[in-house]
């Protein structure tokens, strides 16, 4: 990747002030990319881009995407949607309208300027799955009525929508599923797992882990996530995906507790809890076609992201 591979693009990413989206602005600007953040900062914060915003090349938006939106790029990157369990929960009827009237609304403005247009996408489109790892063309075992299928659901319409678009008007599409991505800038109280444990060793405060930590996942570090984004937006318009992005690597919840109790030198309990309904048991990508297709595959150990990780929770949260 060239710093200048990008070289007067102009790029939009919706949820672009979040997490992953404040990361890839980031990667997208040092291409040398004109940056369009469009954000309406429910889970966003404009802290996450502060650091861009005397960059000449970055503009912030405040704005909806259930609501449509006319401006002129070359690209766009959906991102908008709360993803974790406590955000997507809060207003699940809104949840569902950010992934379906937003993916309506991104995909009628690149149908208008022919713009290439990447959803992401989740590995939660494949429920609680009966096939391990998940591969791309596994249809998922979703519960359709359960509390999380406003965020399921609402992201498999919307891949069915960016298909749709794709076969009917030719639209240029990629769709990439992502595994559990964490790192700086992570929500401290979002309640995923990573940012759960950490946030909880360097309190002081027990660890929860619901059930009895045999569960699963695969975490990926947050630069090797924006990185497999990036390589798949450079694909041809023949290659659309669903396309998973993720760390194959996977641990029980007892062993991430361990390796937070210890990163962080914590003395901190363990105390277990009820497992919410539909949580997954277990969950690890599939990422051959990514490593074919890409010539990626992650490259930071989850020891050494999760050090990264604690330093920022430690740095910014704790004092």
């Amino acid at each position: 990747m060239t710093a200048l591979r990008g070289y007067g693009k102009r790029v939009m990413v919706t949820g672009g002030a979040g997490f992953l989206g404040s990361h890839l602005c980031e990667r997208l600007l040092a291409r040398g990319c004109e940056v369009l953040c469009v954000d309406n900062y429910f889970t966003g914060s404009r802290q996450n881009v502060a650091h861009l915003l005397d960059n000449r090349l970055f503009e912030t938006m405040r704005h909806d995407v259930t609501f449509p939106l006319y401006v002129e790029v070359d690209e766009i990157y959906n991102l908008a949607c709360p993803a974790s369990p406590v955000h997507y929960q809060h207003d699940p009827v809104q949840t569902t309208k950010t992934s379906v009237h937003g993916a309506i609304n991104m995909l009628g403005l690149a149908k208008r300027l022919n713009a290439k247009i990447l959803q992401a996408s989740t590995s939660e489109v494949y429920g609680d799955p009966s096939v391990h790892p998940q591969p791309e063309d596994y249809w998922g075992h979703v519960n359709a009525i359960g509390p999380r299928a406003c965020y399921d659901e609402g992201k498999r319409c919307a891949e069915t929508l960016f298909f749709d678009y794709h076969r009917q008007h030719g639209l240029p599409i990629k769709v990439v599923r992502i595994f559990n991505t964490y790192g700086p800038r992570m929500h401290p109280n979002d309640g995923r797992v990573v940012s759960n444990f950490i946030m909880q060793a360097l309190r002081g405060e027990p660890i929860t882990i619901y059930g009895d930590g045999s569960q699963t996942r695969s975490f990926c570090y947050v630069d090797d996530l924006v990185e497999g984004m990036l390589r798949f937006m450079d694909t041809g318009a023949e290659h659309t995906g669903p396309l998973n992005i993720g760390n194959p690597g996977e641990f029980t919840m007892l062993e991430l507790a361990e390796k937070v109790l210890r990163l962080t030198g914590s003395s901190s309990p363990i105390v277990h809890k009820e497992l919410p309904q539909d949580d997954p048991k277990q969950r690890r990508p599939d990422i051959a076609r990514a490593k074919a297709l890409l010539d990626w595959e992650p490259q930071v150990p989850l020891d050494e992201g999760l050090a990264r990780t604690i330093a920022y929770f430690r740095q910014r949260f704790v004092t």
